[in-house]
């Protein structure tokens, strides 16, 4: 099973990879799936669709700065968002992302990595759940949050790892159970 880890945050001085690494780390450890981290920042992602958005024709053409993020997004069984929370909500770079694919989602398992300053990313974290849903995604009801991230990692390692490493253990437990069934799912033609 190929799981990506999306790095959600693209603006400058951002904690996203620190935290996408720690979780790769956390997904190596517990052998279900192959890891794809992919950083949004290394994708021209155009804010703007087009006429004839993708949601009315999934198959139709995608700006070339996107089309490497498509195909990783489709060779994926399942995905981690590792999200910030801004102003209640997640980047702009995220629901872009999220935008200009649909097949690359469908019938596929997504979990959560959230941070942010009180709320730990929860806020993002549940905006982001109706998203998917409406993209005929699973979202898996564990999810690991860092409130007040920055007094949790030193030098790029958690201080405490045993709660987030029990509750990312969990999370990846859940993704594999139902990215393996919605794998097979995925092969059964819908009358």
């Amino acid at each position: 099973m190929k799981l990506a880890v999306i790095i959600a945050s693209v603006r400058e001085g951002r904690y996203g990879p620190t935290i996408a690494r720690w979780f790769a780390e956390r997904t190596v450890a517990h052998g279900g799936f192959d890891v794809d981290i992919i950083d949004l920042a290394d994708f021209e992602l155009p804010l703007a669709l087009p006429a004839v958005a993708p949601m009315m024709d999934p198959q139709g053409p995608r700006p070339a700065s996107i089309a490497a993020l498509g195909e990783r997004l489709a060779a994926a069984d399942a995905f981690v968002i590792v999200t910030p929370d801004y102003n209640r909500a997640y980047p702009a770079s995220l629901k872009a992302a999220i935008d200009w694919f649909v097949t690359e989602w469908d019938a596929k398992t997504i979990g959560f990595v959230g941070y942010s300053g009180a709320s730990g990313g929860i806020l993002a974290i549940e905006g982001l759940r109706q998203v998917f849903n409406e993209l005929n995604a699973h979202t898996v009801r564990e999810y690991v949050s860092f409130p007040r991230y920055y007094l949790l990692f030193e030098d790029g390692e958690l201080i405490e790892p045993a709660g987030p490493n029990a509750e990312a253990a969990t999370m990846l437990d859940r993704l594999h159970w139902w990215s393996t069934a919605l794998t097979a799912a995925r092969g059964v033609a819908v009358g």
